[in-house]
């Protein structure tokens, strides 16, 4: 999502505001992955955007209609465009014929916005997804759209995968006096990943390799025209030119690009430099991450050492710099339950210094989050898998979606609620209350959801979506597409509407488990311990009081007042 232009002037203690709605995405390619697939993740991280699946059917359009374009984040009508005589069937940011794209906002310069623009990121995603088969068809027609309609949104870098290729592509517009973007886009290399977090990640790029680089013919003579680069040709750099790093973008963005390659790659950074393999430690980087050293640039793409699997990528997007200096539980911020929020602004002044707050993978304003696997060792009908959650990734869960489906689960369906209208069939709002349930006693609370959301997708991931996928697979051999259709719908909207209906379960027995700072007991099948005389009596009910950290700080600055004094 968003980040406004912003400009860091770490040095001279001159801290502006971050933006707070900043998406993650984590792009994986087929030879970098456990079974081959192409995974993307991504994390739509906004004050103001509801968790909800959306769901376009395969349409034949009418020759010569319209399609009305609303912008994404506030529905703002922003035009219409030519509809194609053929749409393809999309869930949420995946389609039938297993595209993934996925994005996050930088935000570039002020003047690169085009106010009459009628394409907007989002709309770019969304009307590609309907018009586009392979991620290389997707950059075309990103390119084509906004070029001939205009782009109203800021800086952007999407994530754009299929069965065989995955890619990353930065574009920002070129202002209300010419139409269109300036762009580039990078293949990574198979059995390398790579990920982006609302900076631009392209720096210098290769101009006569179209099979791997492809980008605006006027991406630099653009910078020349507008007077904002006078170099050579092979030393353009996209990004610093276009969206130049500082300690925002360092601190508040490459830092989840950092960790994210920190925990993948074991905390080693295997990359190709100058047509050289090279290895380094992860530490290396960390006081760029950390916005203290902005010349050593972090890798584009880095090699795991290990083939990753859905459940990695997953588990990634729940991260909060944990083991790090940026770790999230550990300071006094933290409160007495370690947790791993702090709620906005980011940044602070006390005494006239100006501090600022961490912002990890995971994040509590999360809209909706996902990982898309384009399977290509599988039929179409049964390789798009998209396993969809909402709300804050590290207390909510993913659930399997089959693209090649009817309709999508109830509890995901859109209108069903919205940000201020409540709704007791939604799991959106399920997730919330369960997240902010344990934003309250956090280390007691969360490792219980954890373990829920652990077991449900370990069982879907590894068990249950293999087995139905031959079974699938079996019909798709036999001609048996529509059976497949709906088989695949019913899969995706029982398990879905089953699993919405645990954590329900989940958060009453919170509620009844944590409730007023206890901490009732259970037996190892979930029951809660009782009397011998009354089974509403609870027994071995504990407190588990607060963290070191905290009685540190109490102790620090109130121990005056609540010592006990030592005779008593």
């Amino acid at each position: 999502m968003r980040k406004p232009v912003i400009l860091f002037l770490a040095l001279l203690g001159l801290l502006a505001p971050t933006r707070t709605d900043a998406c993650t995405n984590i792009i994986v390619t087929p030879g970098a992955s456990s079974d081959g697939s192409s995974m993307v993740s991504y994390a739509a991280d906004s004050h103001m955007l509801y968790g909800e699946l959306y769901f376009n059917e395969a349409r034949k359009n009418r020759l010569g209609s319209w399609l009305k374009i609303n912008e994404w984040d506030t529905n703002r009508p922003l035009g219409r465009i030519a509809q194609v005589e053929q749409t393809y069937l999309t869930v949420g940011n995946m389609n039938q014929y297993q595209l993934i794209i996925g994005e996050t906002t930088w935000g570039g310069r002020e003047e690169q916005a085009d106010p009459n623009g009628i394409m907007d990121y989002g709309s770019l995603i969304y009307v590609t997804l309907q018009r586009a088969k392979t991620a290389r068809e997707a950059i075309e027609t990103i390119v084509a759209l906004a070029n001939e309609y205009g782009y109203p949104s800021e800086g952007e870098t999407f994530s754009i995968a299929d069965t065989k290729e995955a890619w990353i592509m930065d574009l920002v517009g070129k202002g209300a006096s010419e139409k269109g973007i300036v762009w580039v886009a990078r293949r990574i290399p198979d059995g390398y990943i790579c990920a982006h977090a609302n900076q631009a990640r392209i720096t210098t790029f290769p101009k006569n390799d179209p099979d791997n680089c492809l980008y605006a013919p006027d991406v630099i003579s653009f910078a020349r025209k507008k007077g904002w680069y006078s170099g050579s040709d092979s030393d353009f750099s996209f990004r610093d030119v276009y969206n130049p790093l500082d300690f925002s973008g360092a601190r508040a963005c490459e830092a989840r690009v950092w960790s994210a390659f920190n925990i993948l790659c074991n905390g080693m950074f295997s990359y190709t430099e100058n047509g050289a393999s090279v290895s380094r430690p992860a530490s290396d980087w960390l006081d760029y991450a950390m916005g203290y050293d902005l010349k050593g640039e972090m890798p584009l793409f880095v090699r795991p050492p290990r083939k990753l699997t859905v459940k990695d990528i997953a588990d990634v997007m729940r991260d909060h710099y944990e083991g790090t200096p940026m770790d999230m539980t550990t300071d006094i911020g933290a409160g007495g339950n370690a947790l791993p929020y702090r709620w906005r602004p980011m940044s602070f002044e006390y005494e006239g210094q100006k501090y600022i707050n961490e912002r990890a993978i995971a994040t509590q304003q999360t809209g909706f989050w996902f990982v898309g696997q384009a399977r290509g060792f599988l039929p179409d009908e049964v390789g798009a898998l998209l396993w969809f959650g909402t709300d804050d990734a590290a207390t909510s869960y993913l659930t399997p979606i089959y693209v090649y489906i009817t309709k999508v689960p109830d509890c995901l369906r859109v209108g069903n609620g919205d940000l201020l209208h409540y709704s007791n069939t939604s799991q959106f709002w399920m997730c919330n209350r369960i997240a902010n349930a344990c934003y309250r006693m956090y280390d007691q609370m969360a490792p219980i959801v954890r373990k829920a959301a652990d077991d449900f997708e370990k069982d879907q991931m590894f068990d249950k979506i293999p087995k139905n996928d031959a079974k699938m697979a079996e019909l798709i051999a036999k001609g048996q597409q529509q059976k497949v259709l709906h088989l695949n719908t019913t899969y995706s909207y029982n398990t879905a509407q089953k699993q919405f209906r645990a954590w329900k379960d989940l958060e009453e027995m919170l509620l009844v488990k944590f409730i007023d700072g206890n901490v009732k007991a259970q037996d190892a099948k979930g029951n809660f311990k009782h009397s011998q005389y009354s089974d509403g009596i609870p027994v071995e009910m504990t407190q588990p009081g607060y963290s070191e950290r905290w009685k540190e700080a109490v102790v620090r600055e109130h121990g005056d007042v609540i010592r006990v004094p030592e005779n008593q």
